[in-house]
């Protein structure tokens, strides 16, 4: 569905190096990253016409999926670069998993904002020891110097997305849902840097050949969507947005580029008020705090909703860490 692209592609010895990655992340980072449970829906059933299934990820270590990754990224580090500790860009929610997994492993993190990073966020990270570098700049200014850092510093620079690690620990997610439910006929995914999206969609190709994999982005913010509609990396002007947890451009070159053209099967745009609406309704039906990234893909799902009526579907609820006020105001 995507156009072809002078950009490097992936094949299907990529894609396999990739699944062994997360089958054996998914073995690996038991039992410090938790197996989320994958929940049945009956208000988004009963209004969308789908079997809906939600995938907590916001119930993870930190409140988001990215303790995946992180943890499968500190597990993988040579022993000689833990002593020197990491650098990271992150809007938190990377940055409070990076800072956790550290933490447990005796392995010093730096990570570098954005200044529309969120202060409840940044509070998060130093609270778990990490030591935070806030930049005037937008999410993608604050991951080219954080990795601009890590080479003078001479220190690994763990991406929250452009790293075959980071997304074979986020891809574990996928082996779950097989074993929780493996007769899914689609998965709703928010996306920013695509690793989530990609390491799913990576252990879903050979667990379950023929899972629609269903990419979901803000209207006000959709960097990789554009790309992709674009067949390359493009800059895409953002406009603020709730799903700050997606925000930003994507890093030239990222791998993720190539995976998402390759393993999805089609992108969706929600706005701000179906965001506003959705976690609304996961407050309402299921008595939970979501942040606006884990709202896109509520939302995205209901806005295909016809496509796969009767069908089973689930919806990555990717995190929870939102400010209070924020939340409430969102939600009123």
């Amino acid at each position: 569905m995507f156009p072809a692209t002078g950009s490097p592609t992936v094949d299907a010895t990529d894609l396999d190096t990739l699944y062994q990655a997360i089958k054996d992340a998914h073995v690996a980072l038991r039992p410090a990253v938790s197996i989320t449970p994958l929940t049945y829906s009956a208000r988004l059933s009963a209004i969308s016409g789908c079997h809906v299934l939600l995938k907590c990820e916001h119930l993870q270590h930190t409140g988001s999926f990215k303790f995946r990754g992180a943890s499968n990224k500190i597990r993988l580090l040579p022993e000689e670069q833990r002593c020197k500790g990491v650098i990271a860009a992150s809007s938190g929610n990377h940055g409070q998993a990076l800072a956790l997994a550290g933490k447990g492993a005796g392995v010093p993190v730096t990570v570098y904002t954005s200044n529309g990073a969120s202060a409840y966020k940044v509070q998060a990270m130093r609270a778990l020891g990490a030591e935070v570098v806030g930049l005037p700049s937008d999410p993608l200014g604050a991951e080219l110097e954080a990795a601009r850092q890590a080479q003078v510093q001479g220190k690994p620079f763990v991406s929250p997305y452009n790293d075959p690690q980071v997304i074979a620990g986020q891809g574990t997610i996928g082996f779950e849902l097989f074993e929780q439910a493996p007769d899914l006929d689609a998965v709703f995914v928010a996306v920013g840097g695509g690793g989530m999206i990609s390491g799913i969609a990576a252990a879903l190709r050979v667990l379950k050949p023929g899972t629609d994999i269903i990419g979901c982005w803000p209207e006000n913010d959709p960097a990789l969507e554009q790309s992709l509609k674009a067949g390359k990396i493009i800059d895409v002007a953002a406009r603020e947005t709730l799903s700050d947890g997606t925000a930003g451009g994507v890093e030239p070159g990222s791998i993720t580029f190539p995976l998402c053209q390759a393993l999805l099967t089609d992108t969706v745009l929600v706005s701000e008020a179906e965001i506003k609406a959705s976690m609304r309704e996961i407050a309402s039906s299921e008595r939970w705090i979501i942040e606006g990234a884990a709202a896109v893909a509520v939302a995205g799902m209901q806005k295909l909703a016809e496509r796969y009526r009767g069908k089973r579907v689930a919806v990555i609820l990717c995190g929870r860490n939102i400010v209070l006020d924020a939340f409430l105001g969102a939600i009123q």
